[in-house]
């Protein structure tokens, strides 16, 4: 038998059961988003950003099949170094887990398990949504099934760029997964500080955001998620004319080379990195570490 126990971190353990505040960290990032050995300085640095802001970092990870909620010095440095790490969705749990596998978790799946453990926090970069072209190949993120059925509040700067934005928004409605401008009246657009899309609600303070979570779980219903929309700042955007550009040239790349399906996301991201000349990522860090940062805050807020 597979064991699905979750392994919490004496240091994740003793915060929760003292309550103190805990924000969780995926770690696809580490493994799978920036390249070596970037990607280990980044790790800590994030894990850094969350107990500056008074909070303990929970980052979250499969690791011999076994769930880590919280990884010491050792597993951090394993994810970002060992090459065999797969990628880790919430669908893939059960596999990795009685295979005895090891991955890194995405969104979805490092939700999943921080829910699992009590974690009411979890910073990440973008979401994902539904692609472009979803008419012709119906291709949606699993990210937006699982937070509508997961109590977490997430904070990301929106969903990735290279997605159709207005239909994720109306898809997340339909899922009634909440959603919060934090200190906007527009989605962020991931590398950009808006897409251009409205949001309902604004909140300016991590108070705001901690008093609709409260409002939340006294409400009942659902289980569903609530996202803090997070613009990174306009001075650390990615330039808007070079995105739009860049874009519209690796879309047309990609039909052009028959290229669909899971393979799409990596293209477009790797194309943005490329013909950017590493802008898209540092946007990215930039918008990654403001989250990181309003996360802390946030729990430490409730």
């Amino acid at each position: 038998m597979p064991d699905t126990t979750l392994l919490l971190s004496p240091e994740v353990r003793e915060a929760l059961d003292a309550r103190r505040p805990v924000v969780a960290l995926e770690s696809t990032i580490i493994a799978h988003g920036l390249p070596r050995p970037r990607n280990l300085a980044v790790a800590e640095e994030l894990e850094g950003l969350v107990r500056s802001g008074g909070a303990v970092p929970a980052t979250v990870a499969v690791l011999d099949g076994r769930a880590h909620v919280g990884l010491d010095k050792d597993q951090v440095e394993r994810i970002a170094g060992d090459p065999s790490v797969r990628k880790l969705g919430h669908r893939d749990l059960a596999s990795a887990l009685a295979t005895g596998a090891s991955g890194a978790t995405t969104v979805s799946a490092t939700a999943f398990l921080a829910a699992r453990a009590g974690i009411r926090v979890f910073a990440t970069g973008g979401l994902g949504g539904v692609h472009r072209d979803w008419t012709r190949a119906q291709d949606e993120s699993a990210d937006l099934r699982l937070l509508a059925q997961t109590r977490i509040t997430v904070v990301c700067a929106g969903v990735k760029s290279i997605l159709d934005v207005p239909a994720t928004l109306q898809r997340l409605e339909t899922l009634g997964v909440g959603i919060l401008g934090y200190g906007t009246e527009h989605f962020p657009g991931f590398y950009l500080t808006s897409s251009g899309e409205p949001v309902d609600w604004t909140v300016r303070t991590p108070e705001e955001v901690a008093a609709v979570m409260t409002a939340q779980d006294a409400l009942g219903g659902p289980e569903a998620a609530l996202i803090v929309a997070n613009p990174v700042p306009e001075a650390e955007q990615l330039d808007p004319e070079l995105h739009d550009r860049v874009l519209a040239e690796a879309l047309s790349d990609c039909r052009e080379q028959g290229i669909s399906g899971q393979a799409v996301t990596p293209f477009l991201l790797g194309e943005l990195m490329r013909r950017t000349d590493g802008a898209s990522l540092e946007a990215n860090l930039a918008a990654v570490r403001g989250n990181v940062r309003l996360a802390a805050r946030i729990a430490a807020a409730r």
